[in-house]
């Protein structure tokens, strides 16, 4: 990662993270929905879980509703999920596949691949109907690495090939634009949490030790978390200087292969990277993932991500992604209990707020960020509902 120059931790900050209240009020958590997540990027999948013309996938937020898909012409568009006539779904579910054009399910409207009407149902009673008018309104969209991002409004990001350049080297090493989707690929969940509390704990390593003993005996004392000044977030570990003791971890690096075409510091490391607001690209040697926290309500989170394996895997590396997966789900079930007692924690009249360590400073970096965005997080006390819009 030699593009990366984390910041270093200055030797006088604020260790006060945000508030208590920003974490369960229903008027911050609207303007969060309009500032924050409608208009930052959103990882909506990647082009191979849509190979073929007429694939698509869906990804809903906040009341807004997208369909990615592959055109006849082999493009990956991004569109509302709505019928022009009335709104309805085109798709439904995750995933799936067309044959040619999408066919409202309440009328019969006919949509070509690439976003345009092939024609309504009856159309002689719509009189002098423009169909080119009618189209699939489109959604900003950009591939990176082949990871598809999307954002539902413009917003203050950059573009994202600029916004994620630091990344490119090792994204160019572990060949993401080449990753394929595992069985059974999704995952979800639903917490009854603050999003950032969710982010609160993904954010630092200074808790691994103590509440991952998958991962402690796994990394040893080689977990680390960085920062850059434009809100990038990363983390590294390395494995294998130790046989491990669990029984995951112990098979996982006997087996794991070391990949002779990743460079050296990638071939035994677990890596994590991090885009504001809500999201986690994660690389093992053998095997890839997303994640993000999809926020449904101020006291309400789904969680959710999608698996993916390298190409031309061997019996060994499927094995190694296996053990890997396993470790991986004890540290997310571990992880979800400690997002659920943190929130808890913000109603309480105990509770005086953070007091952050500085192995803990990628949780203030994640605050900052959101300061800078909505100046109602800088103030200790509940503002009135108007004042806080």
């Amino acid at each position: 990662m030699n593009q990366l120059t984390p910041k270093p931790v200055p030797n006088e900050w604020n260790r006060r993270g945000l508030p208590p209240w920003t974490y369960h009020s229903p008027a911050l958590f609207q303007q969060e929905r309009c500032e924050i997540f409608l208009t930052h990027w959103q990882i909506a999948g990647h082009v191979n879980d849509i190979p073929a013309p007429g694939d698509w996938l869906s990804f809903d937020m906040l009341g807004e509703r997208a369909l990615v898909m592959r055109g006849q012409d082999g493009v990956v568009r991004a569109f509302h999920n709505l019928c022009r006539h009335r709104g309805a779904r085109l798709t439904d579910g995750p995933a799936g596949h067309c044959k040619g054009a999408l066919v409202c399910p309440f009328h019969g409207w006919v949509y070509n691949t690439d976003g345009t009407l092939r024609g309504p149902a009856r159309p002689e009673t719509f009189g002098q109907m423009d169909r080119s008018q009618f189209g699939l309104k489109p959604i900003d969209s950009e591939v990176w690495n082949g990871f598809i991002f999307l954002r539902f409004t413009p917003g203050p990001q950059p573009p994202l090939a600029e916004m994620l350049g630091p990344f490119a080297p090792d994204f160019t090493d572990y060949k993401a634009a080449d990753l394929l989707p595992v069985d059974s690929p999704s995952w979800t969940t639903t917490l009854p949490v603050n999003w950032k509390s969710v982010r609160d704990v993904d954010n630092e390593g200074y808790h691994v030790a103590m509440a991952h003993p998958g991962l402690q005996d796994l990394y040893g004392r080689t977990y680390r978390d960085f920062v850059n000044e434009d809100g990038l977030a990363w983390s590294t570990a390395t494995f294998g200087d130790a046989p491990g003791r669990l029984w995951s971890v112990k098979n996982y690096v006997a087996l794991s292969p070391i990949p002779a075409d990743l460079p050296l510091h990638l071939q035994r490391a677990w890596t994590y990277y991090g885009l504001f607001p809500n999201a986690v690209i994660a690389f093992t040697p053998e095997s890839a993932q997303y994640y993000q926290d999809i926020p449904i309500s101020a006291t309400e989170t789904r969680l959710q991500g999608r698996l993916y394996r390298r190409p031309n895997e061997t019996r060994k590396s499927r094995i190694a992604r296996y053990l890997a997966s396993r470790i991986d789900r004890d540290t997310s079930a571990e992880d979800q209990q400690l997002s659920i007692w943190s929130n808890e924690s913000m109603k309480s009249s105990a509770f005086e707020g953070f007091h952050l360590s500085d192995l803990e400073y990628g949780v203030r970096n994640h605050h900052d960020q959101l300061r800078k965005l909505l100046p109602a997080y800088s103030e200790e006390t509940e503002p009135s509902q108007p004042a806080v819009a």
